[in-house]
């Protein structure tokens, strides 16, 4: 371990404890990540700071508009990639090249897609996962435990009901910083 991952992980477990938020479950080695219940803007400090505790990175899939400024450069500085929502391929494409040749590649993704409440998650997670057979692990935070951490990981399958009842089960309790503008998990695709 390299001593800039040595200092990331004492002072994410720094914070952390100063804060009263605790972190669980298992890193993977890889995973096209789902980020929820995504309700604030702390949703990525705490998401940070899980990946530095765990000691891996996690390229974030951000929105371009947020890189403007002086903010840019501490995103792609902790992992944030770039995404044009208006074309996302060309993103995804580099990362996926990427991650055929890193063997611990997590690539995270706000599933719900904006802070606010919306109808439908995207589905490009589970799109990725059956296309590049990387599997989905499920992230989270719970607000009202202090709680953030990494939940089961599994392989995505062609029937995309029944994964997202997996996703749906995993998350029915956890809570953001905002409940009332969580996205509940469900896909257009379910039918």
């Amino acid at each position: 371990m390299s001593a800039g991952t040595r200092f990331r992980r004492r002072l994410a477990r720094l914070v952390l404890r100063a804060v009263r938020w605790r972190t669980v479950g298992e890193v993977p080695r890889r995973g096209i990540l789902v980020g929820a219940p995504h309700t604030s803007n702390w949703d990525w400090v705490l998401t940070l700071l899980l990946a530095w505790d765990s000691g891996v990175r996690i390229r974030l899939l951000v929105k371009h508009s947020l890189f403007r400024g002086p903010l840019g450069p501490l995103l792609r500085a902790t992992g944030a990639v770039e995404l044009d929502r208006a074309n996302p391929g060309a993103t995804i494409r580099e990362l996926l090249a990427e991650a055929e040749t890193d063997e611990s590649f997590l690539l995270g993704i706000a599933a719900e897609g904006t802070r606010g409440r919306g109808e439908y998650w995207k589905s490009g997670f589970h799109r990725i996962s059956r296309q590049t057979g990387i599997p989905i692990t499920l992230a989270f935070l719970d607000a009202p435990s202090r709680t953030v951490g990494w939940g089961p990981t599994f392989p995505a399958t062609e029937d995309v009901r029944a994964d997202m009842d997996r996703v749906r089960a995993f998350y029915a309790d956890k809570r953001g910083f905002k409940p009332e503008l969580a996205t509940p998990p469900r896909l257009r695709e379910e039918g």
